[in-house]
């Protein structure tokens, strides 16, 4: 089966050009990172504007048996997070009628040429000044250091930032939305295998990238961590690793498989988490949420993204999935409940997304109010 982690290089169907129906749209010219004043990327948890996600998923990819069932899982996504906040749905031109059927009346639809699903990668970042306004970071999309075409997706940073009515800034620096978890007050996590990686930024040094993201994201500190490359195709996102729930409180993926490589890299994330200190002096307050040890689908399949700590904050919610280990599902309910008691938790079958190597953090990407 051809996986988000195992994905080779394909030719994808080209789609026709985009529209924006039903949106007020203001285009910026792109600029460059080094003109700007300093930005900030708010904490996921701040609140929401939109959510943003892309119904791209096609037969190339995901295969004739997976693919309804990943554009039934977007589908339950989106709906689920349009109880919350709205939701701004890209879809190609000749599948919103289909995107519609699956992701229900209250989701709006944007019409543009896709070649996948996963919006936090190709989607820009948003960021604010001290102004107030919005800008829309374009990371440069290059299929995980080429390991996926992406003719179309490497647009849709422009397109959505377009559509948003911010100002596009080119970062000067190749990554993905994935890599990025910052807690809004200075203090970001990232994984070394990812940014730092040839097939991204050849021959960058860890200052070098600091230099170009701090202003960009306004940041004070970065905590890396080491991540693992070549072993999926993100190598190491920082999204499915540590998460802040909030400033100073950080979530940790922790596989607790002896045979798995995630195994010896999670206890390695889960030591430097907890000896790190954030951009404000605090040392980080880290509880490990342990993958399932059973799952309903991915028992035969090496790749399927079995963690919790890839849920998506939403408005007064947090989106988690589940995996049918009943026991480790309850435990990361009660856990993440535990830290956001004002939130509602709403847990969902995605195992056909899991099965690419994904997750519901890896399809969504918030717009700040």
């Amino acid at each position: 089966m051809i996986t988000r982690r195992t994905l080779g290089r394909r030719l994808l169907a080209a789609g026709s050009g985009l529209a924006l129906p039903g949106m007020l749209s203001l285009s910026h010219p792109a600029q460059a990172a080094g003109n700007n004043p300093p930005w900030l990327m708010p904490d996921e948890a701040a609140k929401h504007k939109r959510t943003w996600m892309a119904f791209g998923a096609s037969r190339t990819i995901w295969g004739s048996s997976l693919l309804p069932k990943v554009r039934a899982n977007l589908g339950l996504i989106a709906s689920t997070i349009a109880e919350f906040e709205p939701v701004t749905l890209l879809a190609r031109p000749n599948e919103l009628g289909l995107a519609r059927q699956y992701c229900g009346s209250e989701v709006q639809l944007l019409s543009a040429a896709l070649d996948d699903i996963w919006m936090r990668d190709s989607g820009c970042v948003f960021v604010k000044n001290p102004q107030g306004q919005a800008a829309g970071l374009d990371f440069g999309f290059n299929g995980w250091g080429g390991k996926q075409a992406c003719a179309q997706d490497k647009k849709v940073a422009a397109l959505s930032s377009a559509a948003a009515g911010a100002l596009a800034i080119k970062a000067g620096i190749i990554m993905e939305g994935g890599a990025i978890e910052v807690d809004g007050q200075g203090t970001a996590i990232l994984t070394e295998s990812c940014i730092l990686n040839s097939n991204r930024n050849p021959g960058m040094s860890k200052a070098t990238a600091e230099a170009k993201l701090m202003p960009l994201l306004g940041l004070k500190k970065i905590i890396w961590l080491p991540g693992i490359k070549g072993r999926d195709i993100t190598d190491a996102h920082t999204d499915f690793y540590a998460r802040f729930v909030r400033p100073g409180v950080v979530v940790a993926h922790y596989d607790s498989d002896p045979y798995s490589y995630d195994n010896a890299v999670t206890k390695k994330h889960l030591n430097l988490l907890r000896a790190a200190q954030d951009a404000q002096g605090r040392v980080l307050d880290v509880i490990q949420l342990t993958a399932p040890t059973q799952t309903r689908a991915g028992r035969n399949n090496p790749d399927f993204a079995a963690g919790y700590v890839n849920f998506y904050l939403v408005n007064g919610g947090l989106i988690l999935p589940e995996f049918g280990d009943a026991r480790a599902d309850a435990i990361a309910r009660s856990t993440l409940q535990d830290l956001l008691p004002q939130h509602e938790i709403v847990q969902l079958n995605i195992d056909a997304i899991a099965a690419g190597g994904g997750g519901i953090h890896c399809v969504t990407q918030q717009e700040p109010a």
